[in-house]
């Protein structure tokens, strides 16, 4: 049995296309078709049902798909263990929500270089449905996301977190010191909040709609850098993790909200695929990350 054909059998099972398969291994489908067919006669079974120019695994093909990237994984072990490498390398793509890059560059990105120089990583920012199907079709490493606690039986979380999140303003906000305030009492105010169905701002969205309440913002946008600082020289009010206003709250630049009727539960998880190969450098990564909050 050919470990090509093999590693072809994945991507097809992964990207439910022989043609995407073919774009991303480099190959002509019928390179594709033909490794496949090898891999069915040598197997004496049906791996893929081909009907209307749709591809999907058979029962048969299903029960290969593990056994596939156990060999796959033990290989490239065998191959990483037989290298005399004076540094640890590689590549990694880890995909997360707009705030955790920017946390994650700013405040450890550095450290993580200076340990180990030779590991190149790839940051992707998208939202967490975008994230589960980049795993599912092996385009991402690990993904971290920021948003209402995932688990599914296909998934490993390596690390989570329950966020603070607060209601946030101005501390020349004419809320700023009030206590006991109401969701109804800010819900007409001008608010910044990150962009519409993505990561946290979809769960508050959720929260508002069980109120039969809903806000339109007068600007959306991803960077919470610039939501933050925007906040600080206006009288408007966003919903934000406290990781990502902690300086300016420290600087005495934004406050707090005593917002007592709303509460929302965000987690921050980091993820990857259960049949992931843990190549060294992404055990690196990961191994950092549960150590020393590299965004987490």
């Amino acid at each position: 049995m050919e470990l090509r054909n093999l590693i072809t059998f994945i991507h097809v099972a992964e990207l439910g296309s022989f043609t995407k398969a073919a774009d991303q291994l480099g190959y002509s489908q019928s390179t594709i078709s033909f490794q496949i067919k090898q891999l069915e006669e040598e197997l004496d079974c049906l791996l893929f049902e081909r009907i209307n120019h749709t591809v999907t695994l058979t029962e048969r093909g299903h029960e290969l798909v593990s056994y596939a990237h156990q060999i796959r994984a033990l290989t490239d072990e065998l191959k990483e263990s037989l290298e005399a490498e004076s540094e640890l390398t590689g590549h990694i793509h880890i995909v997360t929500p707009d705030s955790v890059c920017e946390e994650m560059l700013y405040s450890h990105y550095v450290d993580f270089h200076n340990k180990y120089p030779a590991i190149s990583i790839k940051f992707t920012t998208a939202d967490t449905s975008v994230m589960f199907d980049m795993l599912d079709h092996n385009e991402a490493d690990a993904i971290i996301t920021l948003d209402s606690h995932n688990y599914r039986k296909d998934y490993i979380i390596a690390k989570e977190q329950l966020l603070p999140m607060h209601f946030v303003t101005s501390s020349k906000s004419k809320f700023a010191g009030k206590e006991g305030l109401k969701i109804a009492d800010i819900i007409n105010e001008p608010f910044i909040l990150t962009e519409y169905g993505q990561g946290y701002r979809r769960v508050f969205d959720k929260e508002l709609a069980k109120r039969s309440l809903d806000i339109t913002p007068v600007l959306e946008i991803g960077r919470t850098d610039i939501i933050t600082a925007l906040l600080a020289k206006s009288n408007m009010i966003s919903y934000l993790p406290d990781f990502v206003t902690k300086p300016l709250i420290a600087s005495g630049e934004l406050c707090f909200l005593d917002v007592t009727d709303m509460g929302i539960d965000i987690w921050k998880q980091l993820i990857y695929h259960k049949n992931k190969w843990m190549s060294k450098s992404l055990k690196t990564f990961i191994d950092y990350v549960r150590e020393n909050e590299f965004g987490i």
